[in-house]
């Protein structure tokens, strides 16, 4: 789509449309930016936009602007069914986003090769180790949901070029373009405060197939019941990984190896893996994934073992922080669903004092609680869900129950007290929420980096 000449708006001021609303003045598009925000709240895009030709609309009336507009750019979680923006829908104008001028652009300009990421779990853990395999032997861009915005590199990009994409239910809904690459790792419930149903959730993930040719790759999760039905859909060749058995085309693991077999006969041998540093049986899978996609991509089997042996982790994904008074403390504050949380715990062979709870997203905690009191000693719960929670924990019952304790508390500055008092050597302490963080903080990275601050500024006890 050209946009000279075009009355286009932009919903959200952010860090992704910031290069976009430039882009658009770039393409001499009339631009409107709407924000439900005030203008000290978004002081810092705003000063990157300082001179461009912008209208603004803040503050909570914003929406009402949206008449008269031709193109709409909608940030991700805008629920599409607001009275605004189906009024803008009826009188013609076309709906849009940065990713879909991201994925048109490249296409007509530099026709760079896209690997695309999704799942409820798992995401920016397995494209943050993709792209570091694939930095070893080839050029590579990562962004999408984390990393850059994708418009600020595209300039950069060659045909040679990789792009690797972390892409949210969010970004895919109605994208109109699939990755020549797509990887499904995993479907949960979540994010149904925002979808108004489990099926439209899995609807948006299946868009990152939707549009593939008959060219393009799909990698599955085999283990995963949801994205083992979707591999039907997929038109293009089909890998699938598992921890459990040996795909006939796909990523395994044989004998405590990381096998790939990528032509349904010859194995290639990748590294034990033994060897990961990543904690957790849940990150085998992610590392199966990256490694299969690495390898469709030309990476060579050395690369990709290099990675699998070196990388540790991302920040706020059971982060290790420190061990004092023999009490290990872990940081995995992106756990913002139960099957996040559950595999935290899951990947810790030590009782655990568990801090919980935040915004609530509309999810179950019933097999979390089940988890949580087997292997929590002491469950402190905070945010808007402490109750839900705290509901679901004492409906538990059975013999293997370790839970002995349950504590709310109204902040997490008072959580970290609780925990501190409570965890005792050969404990760890987990901030591990199964929730968003928006009844409390901006996002995870602030709640995550506050508990870490608390931490780090725990003494140790006089002896």
């Amino acid at each position: 789509m050209r946009y000279t000449g075009k009355k286009v708006a932009v919903i959200g001021l952010g860090v992704n449309n910031t290069p976009l609303i430039r882009f658009l003045v770039e393409q001499g598009a009339e631009v409107s930016v709407l924000d439900r925000k005030n203008r000290d709240e978004l002081r810092e895009y705003l000063d990157q936009l300082a001179g461009l030709p912008v209208t603004y609309h803040l503050g909570p009336d914003y929406l009402e602007y949206l008449r008269g507009q031709e193109v709409v750019f909608l940030s991700p979680g805008v629920p599409k069914n607001l009275p605004a923006l189906q009024e803008a829908a009826a009188s013609g104008a076309v709906f849009s986003s940065e990713l879909e001028v991201f994925f048109a652009e490249n296409r007509q300009r530099s026709r760079a090769p896209v690997i695309g990421i999704t799942g409820s779990c798992g995401k920016t853990t397995t494209t943050t180790m993709l792209g570091l395999m694939l930095e070893k032997e080839k050029p590579v861009r990562v962004g999408g949901n984390i990393g850059r915005p994708p418009l600020t590199f595209l300039p950069e990009l060659t045909p040679e070029t990789w792009v690797v994409l972390e892409l949210s239910s969010f970004q895919l809904q109605d994208l109109g373009y699939s990755p020549q690459i797509a990887v499904l790792l995993n479907i949960t419930p979540n994010h149904l405060d925002v979808h108004s149903s489990f099926d439209e959730y899995v609807q948006a993930k299946e868009e990152i197939i939707k549009n593939q040719s008959g060219d393009d790759l799909a990698i599955f999760n085999w283990d995963n019941p949801v994205t083992r039905r979707l591999a039907a859909n997929a038109k293009g060749k089909v890998y699938f990984f598992s921890r459990r058995l040996q795909p006939e085309t796909g990523a395994f693991v044989k004998n405590g190896d990381i096998i790939l077999r990528l032509d349904g006969k010859n194995e290639e041998y990748i590294c034990p893996a033994a060897e990961k540093r990543l904690p957790g049986e849940h990150n085998l899978e992610n590392i199966l994934a990256a490694a299969l996609a690495a390898r469709l991509a030309g990476v060579s089997p050395a690369a990709i073992a290099s990675v699998i042996r070196e990388f540790k982790g991302v920040e706020h994904r059971l982060e290790f922080l420190r061990e004092l008074d023999g009490v290990v403390y872990y940081n995995d504050s992106k756990a913002t669903t139960p099957e996040e949380t559950i595999a935290g715990l899951r990947a810790l062979s030590v009782p655990v004092v568990l801090i919980g709870g935040g915004y609530d997203k509309k999810l179950p905690f019933t097999e979390l609680a089940k988890v949580a009191a087997e292997r929590c000693r002491v469950v402190i719960l905070i945010g808007a869900t402490a109750g839900k929670i705290r509901e679901a924990l004492e409906e538990v019952e059975g013999e293997d129950r370790l839970l002995s304790e349950i504590h709310q508390a109204a902040s997490l500055e008072e959580a970290v007290a609780i925990a501190r008092s409570k965890a005792g050597p050969g404990e760890a302490v987990l901030l591990s929420p199964a929730c968003a963080s928006y009844d409390m903080f901006r996002n995870f990275e602030e709640r995550g980096r506050r508990f870490k601050e608390l931490v780090f500024g725990i003494q140790p006890r006089k002896k």
